[in-house]
């Protein structure tokens, strides 16, 4: 038996086939961003099915004792010119005709062409297995390594399964009314060509309604162009549904839309409804761009925002450590940009970066679900320098000289992006998110997994002082609660351009009666001292219960800062609601300072001769002897408040406090108790058995406390986040993960009593762990949004790095010229040390 037949005999138990529901990491190392096509190429346990880069591999066999793993290696093709191609040197790049991934005439999801090499290899000798080995082993050896090699190749890699693979923008439903779409017999005929609206005489964006074969323009765009709205305002006025867009007509169809479903459908019987207006589908030849045509064009364009990106200006890129570009992975630029500034951090780099040897040593069986170990490599990825390269030359000649490109080879976050929106409804998409909604996300994250060591997040995290004082007596009561962001309000009547802004509209308003376009609006500019104001000025409570009068009266809210952070996040509140209850951006411009004094804002506390309000319960809201019920919710409110974005237990408290009485009515609750600690806490009803306390320990199940317990948290702690969430394990679990700071101050033991003695001899808890100085601040980076809504558009930041501005726009990193502070979303200050 040759000396590779021993081998395989020896480690055979160990080279598993991969079966259905096996995770196979063959794209992406687990501790780095090395992947087939990097030097070295990629190593994948044939047992585990992991992966690992050349620099990772021998930890990984000196650890388990794996010896066959199966080595990857990737080199790109090279890109002939064609017919299509300029000359230049660039690839031509394919027309795309659908609004899709991953399906022919949509986007690629890999565009570049590889080259792929495949070997068995021994360690830790790295013995490759030659063909000439393979045939000297026995049979049953050979069909083991042939089988897992054949599996491996042909699993789909967890990157692969987790991404968007397939998704196409144009699979559209049949209309309900395109079967028996009534027509008018007006004797109308319409002509090839030469349209033009009915109303305002626009020859484009034309569409005609099927009902009645009037031609009408299309709806106006957000930036004043498209149409006057006429075919829209038709449909109102008619309500006839189906409208076909002229100049889209072909022998293969046409763009239709249906107001009623407020979609593009599909019309089977379009032929036959176009020929009662006397047009013959068969001869007719595109004239204008389609819908999903135009979708795709600002889907190319996303970098095209001009002032944010500074595409006016050329910018210099840059490369090293600290300026590593991040790939979009498909709306991802939210996570890119929250996480390049985390890293800029020092509490973020010491826990991470500066220990990754010492996670990496104590890291899991899997890797690949622990979240300190990614968190660890996205760091060192972003600071290290390693990836912070020029993108490699996409021409057919590799000994071409071209010009360097200005994005990088930059990292794809991955596996960090799988882990961290696991289980997340919104998170584990790919959709466009909200980045401050990221950031309390990952503090949240960090929050759970840094519960007996260095926690970073103490940077951000600050006491809040609440003052309330009842009008009628005259006490006070104060209460603190921690915050991790401040949410600055911007007071639209404090602008500094109201006149201008007042002109714009009333023109506005002139257009929308005429069929003039309209004019561009001007931004607002909101002085930044007026935005400081309404955050820290008193707000009117009209529904508060003092405990000095024994009723409800009106009371005074005002907000102070008990410290001040080391660092300090602000949120522009630039998102809102209109009357409608349709989300809108405010288009405003913030003169947002370099440096920033909130020393007036500091808290007071109780004042000398100031009388505190009783600490006397509020009255029971039902008698004892009523029987409490669940609440009957209108669940199509409740529904529509969700559709909004808002957590589900809000929405259904929202429901419950406003009597059932309609979806304006919650809403306005909703907006009045964004900001309440519990805002997203479980509805308990007064008295009833879900309420904290009042649900005996004997009836909650012992397997939920036992799962609860295994993560790390006492008994009584597990019972009272079970008694919180009326015994539902999942909810309990968030409940307890949101309610880490009062858990930490329990001082109870098993029994559920003080080890010292009676309730009255113990001590007063201690309060959540935060760190205080001066509240002035300079400003270190800002987070930028473009679009209408946090839901589409796209995010930047910019980075101040050794007293220079830096743009980190996905792959792209370059020095910025002129970094636009006013128009940010989302700002980061560090403390001034005098």
């Amino acid at each position: 038996m040759t000396e590779v037949s021993e081998i395989l005999m020896s480690v055979l138990s160990t080279i598993r086939v991969p079966r259905p529901g096996d995770r196979v990491h063959k794209d992406e190392c687990a501790f780095s961003f090395s992947s087939p096509e990097s030097e070295g190429g990629l190593y994948v346990c044939m047992n585990s099915f992991l992966g690992y880069g050349s620099k990772y591999v021998d930890r990984h066999h000196a650890k388990t004792g794996q010896r066959a793993y199966l080595h990857i290696t990737r080199t790109r093709k090279t890109q002939k010119e064609d017919d299509t191609n300029s000359g230049s040197g660039d690839p031509p790049k394919k027309k795309l005709t659908r609004l899709a991934i991953g399906i022919e005439g949509g986007f690629d999801v890999e565009q570049d062409q590889y080259e792929e090499m495949v070997k068995v290899v021994l360690f830790p000798d790295r013995r490759e297995l030659t063909s000439e080995d393979l045939a000297s082993v026995p049979d049953f050896v050979r069909e083991r390594v042939s089988l897992s090699m054949a599996g491996l190749l042909a699993a789909d890699s967890v990157s692969h399964t987790l991404q968007v693979q397939q998704w196409d923008g144009e699979v559209r439903q049949e209309s309900k009314h395109a079967a028996e779409l009534k027509q008018l017999n007006n004797g109308l005929k319409i002509p090839p060509s030469g349209w033009r609206c009915d109303v305002c005489d626009l020859q484009e964006n034309l569409w005609m309604n099927l009902t009645d074969g009037k031609i009408l323009c299309g709806r106006r765009y957000f930036d004043g162009t498209g149409g006057n709205n006429h075919a829209l305002l038709h449909y109102q006025q008619s309500g006839y549904p189906l409208a076909v867009k002229l100049g889209t007509i072909t022998p293969d169809g046409a763009d239709v839309y249906s107001y009623d479903e407020d979609d593009m459908v599909l019309d089977s019987k379009l032929p036959e409804h176009l020929a009662h207006y006397g047009i013959d589908m068969m001869t007719m030849e595109k004239t204008e761009r389609t819908m999903t045509e135009l979708e795709i064009a600002v889907n190319q364009r996303v970098g095209e925002w001009e002032v944010i990106q500074e595409s006016g200006t050329t910018l210099r890129p840059l490369w090293g450590p600290g300026l590593t570009g991040m790939k979009n992975l498909g709306n991802s630029c939210y996570l890119n940009s929250v996480m390049q500034v985390l890293f800029t951090i020092p509490d973020f780099q010491t826990k991470y970066v500066s220990k990754i040897d010492k996670i990496f040593d104590e890291v899991p069986a899997d890797p690949t679900q622990d979240f300190k170990t990614q968190v660890a490599k996205l760091g060192y990825g972003l600071l290290s320098g390693e990836y912070s390269k020029p993108a490699p030359d996409l021409g057919g000649d590799p000994n071409t000289s071209t010009e360097p490109r200005d994005d990088q080879v930059g990292i794809a976050p991955r596996m960090f992006k799988a882990l961290v929106g696991r289980g997340h409804p919104e998170f584990s998409t790919s959709r466009q998110q909200d980045a401050q909604e990221f950031l309390l996300h990952f503090i949240n994250m960090v929050e759970r997994n840094c519960r007996s060591d260095m926690n970073p997040t103490e940077a951000f995290r600050f006491l809040v002082e609440e003052k309330i004082v009842c009008q009628q007596s005259q006490k006070a009561k104060y209460t603190q609660r921690v915050d991790y962001m401040v949410q600055l309000p911007v007071p639209m009547d404090q602008a500094s351009n109201m006149e201008e802004l007042q002109e714009a509209e009333c023109q506005r308003e002139e257009a929308e009666s005429s069929v003039a376009p309209p004019p561009s609006a001007p931004r607002a500019q909101i002085p930044f001292a007026a935005c400081l104001a309404a955050l820290s000025e008193p707000e009117t409570l009209t529904d508060f219960w003092s405990s000095a009068v024994q009723a409800k009266t009106t009371a005074t809210k005002t907000t102070r800062f008990a410290s001040f952070p080391d660092h300090l996040v602000i949120q522009i509140k630039k998102f809102t609601f209109g009357l409608d209850w349709v989300p809108k951006k405010l288009d405003v411009s913030i003169d947002i300072p370099d440096t920033l004094d909130l020393s007036a804002l500091s808290a007071m506390g109780q004042q000398p001769g100031e009388e505190l309000l009783p600490e006397v319960a509020p009255p029971p809201l039902m008698t004892p002897d009523v029987e409490v019920k669940a609440p009957v919710l209108d669940d199509s409110t409740v529904s529509q408040l969700c559709e909004m974005g808002f957590p589900l237990e809000a929405c259904r408290k929202a429901v419950y406090y406003t009597g059932n009485t309609g979806i304006d009515a919650a809403m306005n609750w909703v907006m009045g108790h964004m900001d309440d600690p519990d805002f997203s806490a479980p509805l308990v009803l007064p008295g009833s058995s879900s309420a904290p306390g009042t649900t005996p320990t004997e009836n909650i199940p012992e397997e939920h406390l036992a799962t609860i317990i295994s993560m790390g948290f006492s008994r009584d702690q597990a019972t009272r986040a079970l008694r919180a969430t009326n015994n539902v394990l999942e909810r309990a679990v968030d409940w307890i993960f949101s309610h880490l700071d009062d858990l930490e101050s329990m001082d109870v033991s098993e029994g559920g009593r003080s080890e010292g003695g009676s309730e009255a001899s113990r001590e007063p808890p201690p309060g959540p762990r935060v760190r205080d100085g001066p509240g002035k601040y300079e400003l270190f980076a800002f987070i930028s949004h473009m679009g209408t809504s946090t839901m589409c558009g796209h995010y930047v930041c910019h980075i101040k790095k050794d007293q220079q501005w830096v743009i980190f726009n996905d792959q792209k990193v370059c020095a910025s010229e002129k970094p636009p502070k006013d128009l940010g979303y989302l700002y980061f200050y560090r403390r001034v040390v005098e």
